[in-house]
């Protein structure tokens, strides 16, 4: 057996079994196989928080797999192999090539992205953009059972868009929530959370009404919805907005680079950094 890895088990031992020994020699080097160390450090990280017991097996285990690693390393590298080196060399230049081509991106690419662009993609792309749950725009007010004034809220609700200031402020005397969202979207599990109410009575009453009240024993529910879409419908425009932008970012990206690696090839050429022979 090799004497590093001998070494290294006999270090072990002693670890697991001596805890006066862990404590004088808390920082120091506790393994050495072929001039990498393992300090006590290392393993006071990896077992923290850990039993006495736990912390023995998992300490020499880690030690053992990280002896093994290495030697193998070792003899693997002793060995040698055209093919993995070849394999280390293509990978360490796709990683520059990667880094070099995000920093171009990064820095010199527009980010941009014209609305006339998103809505002629919509446009011709739209059955790719199908909704998986129902999303609603509107007004949800959470009161407690038994607050005052609810007839005038529901009078309110029935034209928020006019009314929109004695809502807000009948909200922040009396809700226990409220939240506006005439302008963005919110699906049908988010508003779950805030009701008291399955998937499917939710779906229900938003196919009925557009004024929903719903509620228990401890709260009851204002929901107005001003707009809304059901699954299996086609996305509404602003709800795709930023899923376009994405795809349009990544083929302007895909574009682009093309673009500069051409650039790159033909300056080579001029500049004969490339030299080419015609072929017959």
């Amino acid at each position: 057996m090799n004497r590093h890895f001998v070494f290294i088990l006999c270090l072990v031992a002693v670890l697991t079994a001596c805890q006066p020994f862990q404590k004088r020699n808390r920082s120091g080097i506790i393994a050495e196989v072929e001039g990498q160390t393992l300090t006590q450090e290392d393993i006071a990280r990896l077992t923290a928080g850990m039993a006495p017991g736990d912390s023995a097996r998992v300490a020499e285990q880690y030690i053992q797999d990280w002896a093994i690693s290495i030697l193998q390393y070792e003899k693997a590298s002793a060995a040698g192999s055209e093919r993995i080196e070849q394999l280390v060399a293509d990978y360490r230049r796709r990683l520059y090539r990667e880094a070099y081509e995000q920093m171009l991106v990064r820095k010199y690419m527009p980010k941009q992205i014209d609305d006339s662009l998103v809505a002629r993609f919509y446009a011709e792309h739209q059955q790719q953009f199908v909704l998986r749950e129902s999303i609603v725009k509107g007004i949800l007010v959470v009161l407690p059972q038994g607050a005052p004034g609810q007839d005038k809220l529901r009078k309110w609700l029935a034209s928020p868009q006019d009314e929109l200031e004695n809502i807000e402020k009948y909200a922040y005397r009396y809700a226990a929530g409220y939240e506006l969202f005439l302008d963005t979207w919110k699906t049908a599990n988010q508003l779950l959370l805030r009701l008291p109410v399955d998937a499917r009575t939710l779906q229900t009453e938003l196919r009925k009404d557009r004024l929903i009240e719903l509620g228990d024993s401890a709260q009851v529910c204002f929901l107005k919805v001003t707009d809304r879409h059901f699954a299996q419908d086609p996305m509404p425009l602003d709800y795709a907005d930023a899923d376009i932008r994405n795809i349009l970012l990544k083929q302007r990206e895909i574009s682009f680079l093309q673009q500069q690696r051409h650039e790159l090839y033909e300056e080579a050429v001029r500049s004969k950094k490339i030299l080419r022979t015609e072929s017959r």
